[in-house]
């Protein structure tokens, strides 16, 4: 039984790093540059899935487990927490996602040493954004996943997650090869097609976990009005970095990124709190307070 459900759920759990691995291997067949600046990408964009998607899912098993057993009504409890978690994967991914697609050259530029020149910078911005494009729905997807688990189901998270992979990697294959010369731009952006093909995958993927769990436990998603909150926030954040870009003198990136990102975070979090959002609350009451 153990190993029975131990495999579709390694194989769910991973689907993101096998999609990153597959992604790789076609990156190496494009021109010189490609594989490093996709890798360079991979490595800031799988930063968010790791500390929200993952982090949130992994903790969220036991407790929705648990509301299950305990619950004379389990499946609503599970539902509760399954939106409460979303709620709170989506107050830290979308400012992710939007700082990638706005300030994406800022947050490269932390790779930015030896021979990574502001060209190399540039090019993993590109790579980025169409990451940040999907990265809501693949942080999203995790928690539905998990759902699925504490219903004792493994299986239907691995159907979706081979059709992710099977899919990834042919439209990743057009969209690497193809659709540059489609657009009349030099191949080497095919790496940019390759996170723009996971993207739409991603978003595939968790329609698909959410309207077959919505079917059995009812509906779930993110509220419209919370999602147009946060992208507004948001906005306004690299509204007021790029101002702060703009008006420093020049530093070397791994500088300015402090004072550029650190707006940005102040800027999102103020206009989350004026707004109410109920994750901001959550979030200030857990940094510790110096006693009188």
């Amino acid at each position: 039984g153990v190993l029975r459900n131990f495999v579709p759920a390694f194989v769910s759990r991973g689907v993101v790093q096998l999609s990153a691995y597959i992604d790789s291997i076609l990156s190496s067949y494009l021109p010189t540059g490609a594989i490093s600046g996709l890798l360079n990408a991979q490595a800031l964009y799988i930063l968010p899935v790791s500390l929200f998607g993952m982090s949130v899912s992994a903790a969220e098993l036991p407790a929705m487990s648990g509301a299950l057993e305990s619950h004379p009504d389990g499946r609503d409890a599970v539902r509760r927490r399954l939106d409460a978690g979303l709620r709170q994967i989506a107050f830290f991914v979308i400012p992710s996602a939007v700082s990638f697609l706005a300030l994406g050259d800022v947050v490269a530029g932390v790779l930015q040493v030896g021979r990574i020149t502001r060209t190399d910078t540039l090019y993993v911005w590109g790579i980025l954004a169409g990451a940040s494009l999907g990265l809501l729905a693949t942080t999203l997807g995790r928690l539905y996943s998990s759902t699925y688990y504490a219903l004792r189901d493994t299986r239907t998270p691995l159907r979706y997650a081979l059709l992710r992979v099977g899919l990834a990697t042919v439209l990743g294959y057009v969209f690497a090869f193809y659709l540059p010369r489609w657009l009349n731009i030099p191949d080497v952006w095919g790496a940019a097609g390759l996170t723009l093909s996971a993207a739409i995958v991603g978003w595939v993927e968790m329609i698909l976990l959410r309207r077959t769990l919505n079917s059995r436990i009812g509906k779930t998603g993110l509220p419209p009005a919370y999602v147009l909150k946060l992208v507004s926030a948001a906005a306004a954040g690299a509204a007021v970095a790029w101002g702060v870009k703009i008006a420093l003198p020049v530093l070397p990136p791994i500088i300015a990124v402090f004072p550029i990102l650190g707006a940005y975070g102040l800027v999102y979090l103020g206009i989350t709190a004026a707004l109410g959002i109920p994750e901001i609350s959550r979030l200030l009451s857990r940094i510790p307070r110096r006693r009188a």
